[in-house]
């Protein structure tokens, strides 16, 4: 953990434990910005898990990646996530799943703006 979301979180602890209804505390905009990606996951309905553990399970991986659990036995037979077994159980890591994120984000950019680029040109925006 960085000095910085250390910090930040030692903050965040202290000020729960004043009491009430209220909570202030100062945090920097990378811990804030954080809260807020958790916080508009949980309004929007999504399930969010708290990632206490460096591996998590294949059905643990479908649901942060919002997959099929046969999709992530895929995407490990093809190489694409990173795993372990533990006996007979797979464990995918989670900066497995950070680096698949990552290279999808990459991989889909340009088709997603050649899809707008296409969207415009067809006069499909509102």
């Amino acid at each position: 953990m960085s000095d910085l979301l250390a910090r930040d979180t030692a903050a965040l602890h202290h000020a729960l434990e004043q009491g009430g209804d209220n909570v202030r505390v100062l945090m920097s905009r990378s811990t804030a910005e954080l809260l807020a990606q958790l916080m508009d996951a949980r309004a929007q309905g999504r399930l969010v898990i708290a990632q206490t553990k460096s591996e998590v399970t294949p059905a643990q991986a479908a649901t942060m990646l919002g997959m099929s659990r046969s999709h992530i036995r895929r995407l490990m037979d093809q190489g694409a996530l990173e795993f372990r077994m533990v006996g007979a159980h797979h464990r995918i890591s989670i900066a497995s799943i950070d680096a698949f994120r990552a290279a999808e984000r990459t991989r889909r950019g340009p088709a997603l703006a050649e899809l707008a680029d296409l969207q415009n040109e067809l006069g499909l925006t509102e």
